[in-house]
């Protein structure tokens, strides 16, 4: 990785160095650039703008949603920041990754960016303004000097080619705190991305009403769209071959640890996709009774099982969420078979609860009977299941709820209102994961010493339909002995 390129440092040894390592020189750069080489790097340089851009494909699906926005909130003006970049080490920074409110309505996934609905004088509804950095400034030497320029990072649009890419009139954001400070009438921020944006609202905005609008945006994801549907298969059908990959070098995984199987499945994900959509769970042996285990550090070993949670984020930053728990070796023993066939009994009936005018919570109560069930019959717990599910003892080694909303974030909606969503209803268009799942601990003296260290979870991304359910991440086999023949089938390939 290059070092960035701040000017040469000055000799401490020479007086006249020293002075120009403090004070910048006439050309108003920083210490150690010429006036010759300042000068010289201000021309030369080809016109590279972009003419007679096509929108992005979701454009009318965004412009749509904002609408909808507009209508909730009349006569007030919102604001939606983008976020900044979040310092990792020193100078290097996390990639970027926009929030996912201004994602939802611009498309857009600029650092710094920020969209603004500002009420139209004396009329109904908004318009839209969507605030960015434009090009780097060649005449004071930014694109070069500094180390977001765009010779260290790349180009970036124009506010016209933004503009016409987003299908919103797009304005220079360092402009924006100053008319922020300014505006006057009632404010709306969604709160937590970008403190200068936030710090020039302060005296305009409250906590509550800037809750009401991050609720808002949070219900208004949870009925997708044809486009948001179309970009959850995508992110799907590229998990699908990341797993398909990861079951080919299993061999490899064997000989060296859960990282090789992480950096697999990782190498699908930038190749189809902006990123995975979450630290993938790549937990062999008794890794996989630890629920979010990414650390992925542990050894792989045949006779075990691979409980492997991953999912390919999109470039458009929708999001797959997929498990299968797979036999090493390719065959599972008995007592692995018996867990697996019962968490996927479990599975089964979750899934047949997901249809429109369910109650959301259907699917979690139906997957934890058979679950219960099964531990009853095995004599870890003791019966009748009614008063196992009254009393919830078998979450022990159910441990966690049976899904939830999938979509721009894998864990989707969560400033939902309860009763909009854990109590609400399922409608057409909505996607969520069904993903039940049996953890014995590696240290549970409660059960038989032959259960302990197996976990086993099943995890598919279930769409809601007019009539009923589909299975978007069908193509994956899930039944014991359909997982084992697909695995011989990959290894022969």
């Amino acid at each position: 990785m290059a070092e960035e390129l701040t000017p040469e440092t000055p000799e401490p040894e020479t007086p006249e160095t020293e002075e120009a390592a403090i004070k910048p020189r006439k050309n108003g750069l920083y210490p150690g650039v010429s006036d010759e080489l300042a000068e010289n790097m201000k021309s030369g340089w080809a016109d590279t703008e972009l003419h007679g851009l096509e929108p992005i494909a979701q454009a009318s699906e965004t412009a749509a949603r904002r609408a909808a926005l507009s209508a909730r909130f009349p006569g007030e003006r919102l604001v939606i920041p983008a976020g900044n970049l979040k310092t990792r080490s020193n100078d290097t920074e996390y990639a970027f990754r926009a929030s996912t409110e201004y994602t939802y309505l611009t498309g857009d996934q600029t650092q710094d960016g920020v969209l603004v609905l500002e009420p139209k004088a004396g009329q109904d509804g908004h318009d839209a303004t969507v605030y960015l950095l434009p090009r780097s400034n060649r005449e004071n030497g930014e694109f070069w000097l500094d180390g977001q320029g765009e010779l260290w990072v790349g180009r970036r649009h124009s506010l016209t080619e933004a503009g016409q890419l987003l299908g919103i009139p797009a304005k220079d954001v360092r402009e924006l705190p100053a008319a922020l400070k300014d505006a006057t009438g009632s404010v709306r921020n969604v709160r937590g991305h970008d403190a200068g944006i936030e710090a020039a609202l302060t005296d305009k905005v409250t906590a509550e009403r800037d809750e009401e609008l991050r609720v808002h945006l949070s219900e208004a994801r949870a009925v997708k769209d044809a486009f948001e549907i179309g970009e959850l298969q995508k992110a799907v059908d590229s998990t699908v071959r990341g797993f398909e990959d990861v079951v080919k070098i299993l061999d490899k995984a064997e000989a060296t640890s859960e990282r090789y199987i992480e950096g697999t499945f990782f190498l699908r994900a930038r190749v189809e996709g902006n990123d995975i959509g979450y630290g993938s769970i790549c937990a062999a042996g008794p890794h996989a009774t630890t629920l979010h285990w990414v650390r992925n550090d542990g050894d792989v070993r045949p006779g075990d099982l691979l409980l492997l949670d991953a999912g390919v984020e999109t470039h458009t930053l929708y999001t797959a969420d997929v498990t299968r728990t797979l036999p090493i070796n390719g065959r599972y023993s008995e007592l692995q078979r018996k867990i697996y066939d019962a968490v996927y009994e479990s599975q089964e009936a979750g899934i047949a609860a997901v249809k429109p005018g369910a109650k959301y919570r259907d699917f979690h109560d139906a997957s934890q009977r058979v679950l219960a069930e099964k531990l009853v019959e095995w004599g870890l717990l003791e019966g009748p299941v009614e008063k196992v599910l009254e009393l919830g003892l078998q979450r022990r080694w159910t441990l966690h709820g049976t899904g939830h909303m999938l979509g721009l974030d894998v864990h989707d909606c969560a400033a939902a209102r309860r009763e909009a969503y854990a109590d609400g209803t399922l409608e057409p268009g909505m996607c969520l994961t069904v993903e039940p799942g049996l953890y014995f601990q590696a240290d549970d003296l409660t059960v038989p010493e032959e259960y302990r260290g197996i976990g086993v979870r099943i995890e598919d991304d279930i769409l809601v339909t007019e009539d009923g359910n589909r299975n978007l991440s069908a193509a994956l086999p899930r039944r014991s002995d359909e997982v084992e023949a697909w695995m011989a089938a990959l290894k022969q390939a």
